[in-house]
C-alpha cells in the first residue's frame, strides 16, 4: 500500500513543498530511504522505528521504501522524522488518511514518541500556504513562528500518538491564532537610550544621520570614548520594522535556529556584534550544509564590529559584497544559496595600537610606522565602503559628572522616521527603501548640490583625495542630512558636513 504525506524543505531563506512517498510491500523486513537524503535523514529510519513502537502502533512488516520527492533535491535534518512516520502507519493501515492531504507535517522524533523542535518553520508554512494547504502540523516549541502566518490553521503537537489521534478523529487539537499587533507592542521597548551617553554630541548627530540614511559609520577614538555604548543604542532610533520586515529576518533566524521556544516574530531590529576571531563561515555564512552568518542574522538590523583592525583582513574584504549587493551568494557543488543581507554597519576601532594617538590626556606610545601598519589593516575599497567616518574624543570630567545625558533616542528617532518618509516617497518608484541604497542613476536624480556645493565636492576630490565611491557617497550622505531638516535642495552646509565625515580618507588622516 502507498501513502503520501507533505513536508517541506528550505533552500536559503525560502522554502518548497517535499512529498514523503511511503510503500509497504513484502519481502525482507528493511527500510530503504531515497532521494538525496542526508545523514540525519538515513538514520530517521532508527529514530522512527522505536518512536513508532514505543508510541504503542505496530511497526510495518515486510520492504519499506520511502521516496523524498523531488528526488534531485538534497535533503537535510531530522524534520523528516514525524511524516515519515505518519506515511508508514498510512501505508500500513494503521491510520486514516483521507485528512493527509490537507496538512504539510514536519518535526523530529524523540525515541519516546515525543517530537521535538526543528529549524525553518516560518519559511515552510509560508511555503504550505503558497501549495494551498489547508493547516500545518508542527511541533509545540515551533508553533508561534508558524501560527504569525494568516490563512494557515497551525495545529502544535506533543507526541507521535496525539497527532495519530487527531488525524483520525478521535483527539480535537485547537489551530493557534495570534494577535501581531500585540506583538509588536511588546517589542517597542529598549532596555538603552542615547539619553545615558554623557557628552559626545557630533558622535550621536553621526549616528543620527546614519540612521536616517541607512548609511554605514566607523567611529574612531581613544578606548573608554563611548564607542560601543553609542553603538548598542543605534537601533533605538531607526524606525521600527515593518510586518514583511520582520518575517524576512525571522525567516533567517528561524533557519539558524535562533529562535527559542515560543518565540513568534523577531519584532525588534536584530543587533549583532561578533567576536573578532570570527571565522569567514561564521560572518558570512557557509558550511558543508550553509547556514546564514553573521551578516545576514543583522539583517534588517546593526552589524556591529569592534576593534575592527583585530579582525582577520580577509574576513574584512568579505564584507564588499553583502555591504554593496545586500545579499550573500554561498555557491557549493550541489547549488548556490542566497541569503539576505541588509544591515547598517556601524564599525569602532582605536586610532592607534596603544589607543592614545587623539587623546589629549595620555601620551601615544606608538611610532608613526607602527600607527600606519595598524591603519593599514582596514583596507582603502573596505573605507570607501563606510559613509562616515567619525573621530569619537574623550569624554571630559564636567560632560561626566553633570547630570542628564543630553537628548533621548524617542526624539532622535522622530526625525529620523520623518526623514525616512521623505526618503521613501521619493525613491518609492525606484523600489528602493533610503538613501543608502541609491545607485548611479538615483543620485544623479536625486542628489544635485548648487553651484557652491559643487565646488566643495571638487575640492574633496581634488584636494583630500576622494575615490569616485567616496564622491557618490558624501552625495547620498548630503541628501539625508537635507532630509533631516526638510529641505527639497541640498545646500552647501549639507554637503560640508557630508565631507567632514571623511576624517580617514588618506589625506584627512595623520
Amino acid at each position: 500500500m502507498l501513502a503520501r504525506v507533505c513536508s517541506g524543505a528550505v533552500h536559503g531563506v525560502e522554502a518548497y513543498p517535499i512529498e514523503a512517498e511511503v510503500d509497504v510491500s513484502g519481502g525482507l523486513p528493511a527500510v530503504v530511504i531515497v532521494g538525496l537524503p542526508d545523514a540525519a535523514v538515513k538514520e530517521s529510519r532508527d529514530r522512527v522505528r522505536t518512536a513508532v513502537q514505543n508510541s504503542g502502533f505496530l511497526f510495518p512488516e515486510g520492504r519499506l521504501t520511502v521516496n523524498l520527492a523531488p528526488a534531485d533535491v538534497k535533503k537535510e535534518g531530522p524534520s523528516f522524522d514525524l511524516p515519515i512516520a505518519v506515511g508508514m502507519l498510512a501505508a500500513d493501515g494503521q491510520l486514516r488518511s483521507e485528512r493527509l492531504a490537507d496538512l504539510l507535517i514536519l518535526g523530529e522524533l524523540a525515541l519516546d514518541g515525543s517530537v521535538r523542535p526543528v529549524r525553518g518553520v516560518l519559511p515552510i508554512a509560508l511555503a504550505a500556504r503558497r501549495a494551498g494547504k489547508r493547516g500545518i502540523v508542527v511541533p509545540a516549541d515551533n508553533v508561534a513562528e508558524a501560527a504569525v502566518v494568516e490563512g494557515l490553521d497551525v495545529y502544535p503537537v506533543g507526541t507521535l500518538l496525539s497527532l495519530v489521534k487527531f488525524i483520525c478523529g478521535e483527539e480535537a487539537i485547537a489551530p493557534v491564532r495570534l494577535d501581531l499587533a500585540e506583538i509588536f507592542r511588546g517589542a517597542r521597548g529598549y532596555p538603552v537610550d542615547f539619553s545615558d551617553v554623557k557628552g559626545q554630541a557630533h558622535a550621536k548627530r553621526a549616528l543620527e544621520v546614519a540612521a536616517a540614511g541607512g548609511h554605514n559609520i566607523i567611529m574612531i577614538g581613544p578606548p573608554g570614548s563611548g564607542k560601543t555604548m553609542l553603538a548598542r543604542r543605534l537601533p533605538t532610533i531607526i524606525p521600527e520594522m515593518t510586518l514583511d520586515e520582520a518575517l524576512e529576518t525571522t525567516k533567517i533566524h528561524s533557519i539558524a535556529g535562533l529562535l527559542g521556544p515560543g518565540t513568534a516574530l523577531v519584532a525588534t531590529r536584530p543587533f549583532r556584534n561578533p567576536h573578532h576571531s570570527i571565522s569567514d563561515a561564521g560572518l558570512i555564512g557557509g558550511g558543508a550544509h550553509p547556514r546564514p552568518g553573521e551578516v545576514s542574522l543583522a539583517h534588517n538590523g546593526t552589524l556591529f564590529l569592534d576593534e575592527l583592525p583585530e579582525f582577520r583582513r580577509n574576513v574584512l574584504e568579505l564584507l564588499r559584497q553583502p555591504i554593496e549587493d545586500g545579499r550573500v551568494n554561498i555557491s557549493r557543488a550541489l547549488g548556490t544559496v542566497t541569503y539576505p543581507s541588509r544591515f547598517v554597519l556601524a564599525a569602532a576601532m582605536n586610532p592607534c595600537p596603544c589607543g592614545y594617538f587623539t587623546d589629549p590626556r595620555r601620551a601615544c606610545r606608538c611610532s608613526a610606522t607602527q600607527i600606519q601598519q595598524y591603519m593599514s589593516r582596514v583596507s582603502g575599497p573596505l573605507l570607501d565602503r563606510i559613509d562616515l567616518h567619525v573621530e569619537v574624543p574623550a569624554v571630559r570630567y564636567r560632560e561626566l559628572s553633570g547630570e542628564g545625558g543630553g537628548e533621548g533616542s524617542e526624539a532622535m528617532r522622530g526625525r529620523v522616521e520623518a526623514a525616512r518618509r521623505r526618503q521613501l516617497a521619493r525613491l518609492r518608484d525606484d523600489g528602493i527603501h533610503c538613501n543608502a541604497e541609491m545607485g548611479h542613476r538615483q543620485i544623479r536624480r536625486h542628489c544635485v548640490p548648487d553651484a557652491e556645493g559643487q565646488e566643495l565636492l571638487r575640492k574633496a576630490i581634488t584636494e583630500l583625495g576622494l575615490s569616485a565611491r567616496a564622491y557618490d557617497r558624501a552625495l547620498k550622505v548630503s541628501r539625508t542630512i537635507a532630509d533631516l531638516e526638510g529641505a527639497e535642495a541640498i545646500a552647501p552646509d549639507h554637503v560640508s558636513e557630508a565631507i567632514q565625515y571623511r576624517v580617514l580618507d588618506r589625506q584627512l588622516w595623520m
